[in-house]
């Protein structure tokens, strides 16, 4: 699959994939990012009978960056945690939205089971509602306020997570 053609996009503009070392996908970068990748020997080509190649040219080196590249090694160093659960973090997730009427004015955190009910303050636990919901459902749990969450509630993915979904969800002609 070619790599999507937008017109008047300068060369630097342009996006390569980064595969991790066991061949998942990990990130899109731009084109400077996996140049600086393949020269410093971090990542190697990977060309594919169908994949478009950029030349980059310097007074000393001419570099060919194909639109897939693939990371060498894997930095044990890199991991990614779970962010704190927090407003922030939680609207993020929740996409700035009331998880019970769809509202994005007046957002506060709600605690699905109440914590004077023994609920914890976890990601599993805290929602985004608008102040209204939030007042509707008051000290009760949704079911007992006749109310019904839109998503269930969980800890955010990790990113290179969420792009592999989004990539191989674009991309569906290399699934079988």
């Amino acid at each position: 699959m070619s790599p999507p053609q937008t017109p008047g996009l300068s060369l630097v503009q342009k996006s390569v994939v980064v595969f991790s070392k066991n061949y998942l996908p990990m990130a899109r970068v731009n084109l400077k990012r996996a140049a600086v990748l393949l020269v410093t020997g971090q990542a190697e080509s990977l060309p594919l009978d169908h994949s478009r190649c950029w030349q980059l040219r310097s007074p000393g080196l001419i570099l060919t960056v194909p639109e897939q590249i693939r990371l060498i090694h894997t930095n044990p160093e890199r991991h990614w945690k779970v962010p704190p659960v927090n407003r922030r973090e939680v609207l993020k997730r929740d996409n700035h939205t009331c998880q019970y009427c769809g509202s994005r004015s007046a957002l506060t955190l709600d605690h699905v089971l109440p914590r004077s009910k023994g609920g914890p303050h976890s990601w599993q636990n805290v929602v985004t509602a608008c102040e209204s919901c939030n007042g509707k459902k008051g000290d009760r749990t949704p079911t007992q306020a006749g109310m019904v969450l839109k998503t269930k509630p969980k800890a955010p993915a990790h990113p290179a997570v969420l792009f592999a979904e989004q990539f191989w969800q674009q991309n569906s002609c290399f699934t079988a």
